[in-house]
Formats: structure tokens, C-alpha cells, sequence
């Protein structure tokens, strides 16, 4: 899989594909009976077709990830080959490449067992039920019924379950009109119908859950279709079903032992890991909790020329100053590092406060010195905090994006400006490392500010901590002057 990381994906799909089809041809030159799942595991590597999006594959600061990805790396295991992933555009391309695969490909991308797609492949047993949504925005009037959606701008992902639903209401109401693209996925849609460029759109309801938080004026009109099966897909092949058995076997196994269940909590818990915790919350934390770290902060901030205000700021967007804090994705401690930083930057043991914030600070500070020469503070700093969130090749791609919409892609007002748009498929298409959730590193980078702008605030006023038990406890609005931008180390 490291090999994925290493090319783009232009390079990357001929070399997968060739190489797949030299397999296909050595076993029908060899005459020999073999079944698929026993070609696959002879080349010992599983393939997998996938879209790169929000609810199926894409990189993050762990490196792979997303449903699909993991579900499909559990599998890998259990056949005991190596998973090569190839992220296609369209869930057209995801049906053609499967159909042309032979049995040797697998395709695994949130594909809704329809009619029509089932002419095409065979898919596994259900391992999702999702509702498919009629969603609206919150200032228009609530649809409630099909008939509602007659002459609204209505808009759906291309080759998606919801445009084979869509087609088939225009047999009863021929009134009924509809757009499909395939330049957009969930997150662009949502965007268009937060922004009022849409009327209606449908998405299911894991993509759903996974984004609304950042969509606050996008409302459920109705459920268009209850509980449609998700599964996997391979080509049609009635006398040799024994990769279709084998993922009915491991889907059934995961179910069981709970791991599926887990997997679908991470994804689409729909937990909000964004906003602030309140202002109590953060006063009683202030007092309870960051007095017991606060000379790591300061003795590793001035070993790495950080504030350590900057770092303690950081600490507690990532785990509220909770030293056993363990996230879902695998990153833990305080600083909330992951298992690969940790042990770059000399960190034994993540849990250890004292470790995590020397690792955190070391490498929030190999980030800083990383950015471009030319890109001074403040916006230096910023760029870091984009990178400790995001990883480093994700935000050079929106720095890609900023200067293809002629922004200035060394500053951090245009660059903050452009960072949803890595996660909209028009743009993420356009960079090397594909889809990232910008929105969240776009919050990630202004809640660090804040609480910054709080802890500097009070450290330099010399105010008391606020009491926890003032009924009118109040966190300060800062005014500009007062503001991370304008301090001397910043």
C-alpha cells in the first residue's frame, strides 16, 4: 500500500490495471480450473476499486483511511494477501472496472444494490442499510412527499441509487426533473444546498450523518427510500461464486464479533469533535486540568521556540488536556499524536503527558520550520496548525488550489479561504493526495486560535482563572488588539 503514497494516481491506475490483466491472462493460458478467490490469493494482493470521498477511502494525517478502506483491509487480512486500492472518479467507472475485472476485482465504494446495477454485477450479502434523503434547505418550505419535488433544481451524484430512484418516479409523475453530475460528491452537494444554488438534493444517510455538522441550514425533507442495501460487487459469474461467498463469510464474521458495528460508530457516530465545550466546561478544565501540565508546555515550547501558550492551545482542541484521551482513528494522548509521529519524534509511551507534549511541540515545531522561507508570522504558525491537523501534503494541495483560483497560495487569509474546497470533487480531483475533510482543519486552526487568544489574554493580564461556580461565568471576546496576531511571538 505504501507504494499508493508514492505516485499519483494518473500513474498509479495503468500500472494497476496492466498488472491485473497480466494476471488474467496467465491463468487462462495455464488451462487451469482455478477459482477466483484462489487466483487472488496465488498473486497474493486484493484488489479493490473505490471512489475516493468523505465516506469511502481517502488520506488523512493517519495516511489511508475511510469506511471502505478499512473494511476492506480487514478482508486483505483475513485472506492474508496485501490490499492495492485504485480510487476511480464515478460510480460508473467503479461498475465498469468490475465488470472487467474477471472475479479478480472487487468493488467497494457505498454501492446500493439497485435493479439496474444488478444487470451489471453480483453483489455480496448487505453489510449497510442506509435511507436514502430528500434533503432541503432550511429557509424554503419542507417537502414532504414526491409531489413536493416537482419543479425544484434538483441535484444527485451521477450513477448514484438515488438517480436510478429518481428515474424510476418519472414513470409516475413524468412532470418530475432532475440533474446528475458526476463533477460533484456529498460534500458538494451539500455546499450547494447550504449556499441556496439548489433547491433539493438526496444523499444517503451515513454521508449524512458523517457532514452535517458543518452544513447548519440543510434539513431532511423526507426518507425517498427506506433501508437500501449496501454491498459489495464483483463480475457476473454464475458458475464461480467463491469470491461473492467469501466476502458473504467475512461480512458475517464481522458482524458478529462486533467489529462492523465499531467500524460504523467511527465513521458516521455523527460526533461533533469540533465545537467548544462551553465555557464552564473550559474554566473548569482551565483550573482542574492545565495547572498539572502547564510546566511541560512551558519547558517544551521554550526547547522548540514555541509559546507554550500555542501549545497548550493545541493540547486542548486535540483532547481537552486528557492525557488518557484515545481517539476512534488511533491517535492518542494529549497531543493527540499519532502512532507513526510518536515514533519519529522519540515518543515511547503516547499516554505519558509529559512524552506527548515533548513529541506534539517537537514536531509542531519541525512543521513551522518546514513552511516556505517567504511565509511569516502569523500565517507561519497557521500553516503548522493546518499541517499538525491535516498532514503536510494535503495542505501543499490546497496551496495548489488557492493559486488555481489566482490566490496567493502563501498566505494563510486566502489559503483559510480555499480550505473547504479540498473536500468538493471538482478540486480534490485536481491535487495529488485527493480528498480531505478542509472544513474541519479550517475549524481545527480557528478553535486553536481562541483558546490561544483566551489562554494570552489571561496570562498577560494576570487575571484570575474564571470560577466555576459563577452563575455568569464568561469566556471574553477578545478585540483585535488583544489577538494572537498581534503578540510579540506570533
Amino acid at each position: 500500500m505504501r507504494l499508493f503514497k508514492q505516485v499519483s494516481q494518473k500513474t498509479f491506475l495503468p500500472w494497476f490495471w496492466s498488472g491485473l490483466m497480466s494476471l488474467c491472462l496467465v491463468g487462462c493460458d495455464s488451462g487451469t480450473s482455478m477459482t477466483a478467490l484462489e487466483k487472488i490469493k496465488q498473486e497474493g494482493v486484493l484488489h479493490v476499486v473505490t471512489r475516493n470521498s468523505p465516506v469511502t477511502y481517502f488520506e488523512d494525517r493517519n495516511g489511508e483511511t475511510g469506511f471502505e478502506y478499512e473494511l476492506a483491509k480487514r478482508f486483505a487480512n483475513k485472506l492474508g494477501v496485501e490490499l492495492k486500492v485504485a480510487p476511480v472518479n464515478s460510480f460508473d467507472e467503479v461498475y465498469n472496472k468490475v465488470a472487467e475485472g474477471g472475479q479478480l476485482v472487487i468493488g467497494a465504494a457505498s454501492l446500493v444494490n439497485t435493479a439496474r446495477r444488478n444487470e451489471q454485477v453480483s453483489f455480496s450479502n448487505p453489510y449497510l442499510a442506509v435511507d436514502s434523503l430528500v434533503l432541503y434547505q432550511r429557509s424554503a418550505k419542507r417537502p414532504s412527499n414526491v409531489k413536493d419535488l416537482i419543479g425544484k433544481s434538483i441535484l444527485v451524484v451521477k450513477g448514484s441509487s438515488q438517480a436510478d430512484q429518481l428515474r424510476a418516479l418519472q414513470q409516475q409523475y413524468p412532470n418530475l426533473s432532475f440533474q446528475e453530475s458526476d463533477t460533484v460528491d456529498v460534500v458538494d452537494l451539500l455546499q450547494l444546498l447550504e449556499d441556496k444554488k439548489i433547491d433539493i438534493t438526496i444523499i444517503n444517510s451515513n454521508a449524512l450523518a458523517m457532514t452535517q455538522v458543518y452544513y447548519t441550514n440543510v434539513r431532511v425533507g423526507f426518507v425517498l427510500e427506506k433501508q437500501q442495501k449496501m454491498g459489495w460487487a464483483v463480475a457476473n459469474n454464475a458458475e464461480d461464486t467463491s469470491v461473492i461467498d467469501a466476502i458473504n463469510e467475512f461480512f458475517e464474521e464481522v458482524e458478529d464479533s462486533g467489529s462492523l458495528a465499531r467500524l460504523n460508530d467511527r465513521f458516521f457516530g455523527h460526533l461533533d469533535t469540533l465545537g467548544y465545550v462551553g465555557a464552564y466546561s473550559f474554566a473548569r478544565h482551565l483550573q482542574e486540568r492545565l495547572p498539572k501540565y502547564e510546566k511541560y508546555f512551558i519547558e517544551y515550547g521554550k526547547k522548540n521556540n514555541l509559546d507554550w501558550r500555542l501549545l497548550a492551545a493545541v493540547a486542548y482542541q486535540e483532547s481537552h488536556w486528557n492525557p488518557d484521551a484515545v481517539s476512534p482513528t488511533g491517535v492518542r494522548g494529549i497531543m493527540m499524536l499519532t502512532q507513526r509521529t510518536a515514533k519519529a519524534m522519540g515518543v515511547e509511551n503516547r499516554l505519558d503527558a509529559k512524552q506527548s507534549i515533548m513529541g506534539g511541540a517537537k514536531f509542531l515545531s519541525i512543521l513551522k520550520q518546514s513552511i516556505k522561507k517567504e511565509i511569516v508570522d502569523p500565517d507561519r504558525t497557521f500553516f503548522a496548525l493546518a499541517a499538525y491537523n491535516m498532514g503536510q501534503g494535503h495542505l501543499a494541495d490546497v496551496q495548489k488550489i488557492a493559486e488555481l483560483n489566482k490566490l496567493d497560495g502563501n498566505s494563510w487569509r486566502d489559503v483559510n479561504q480555499v480550505l473547504p474546497l479540498i473536500s468538493q470533487k471538482q478540486w480534490y480531483q485536481q491535487t495529488r493526495y485527493g480528498y480531505a475533510r478542509g472544513f474541519e482543519t479550517k475549524q481545527f486552526v480557528r478553535n486553536v486560535r481562541r483558546y490561544y487568544d483566551i489562554l494570552n489574554w489571561l496570562s498577560h493580564s494576570q487575571r484570575e482563572m474564571p470560577k466555576i461556580e459563577d452563575p455568569q461565568l464568561h469566556i471574553p471576546t477578545l478585540s483585535r488588539n488583544e489577538s494572537m496576531t498581534t503578540t510579540k511571538s506570533l
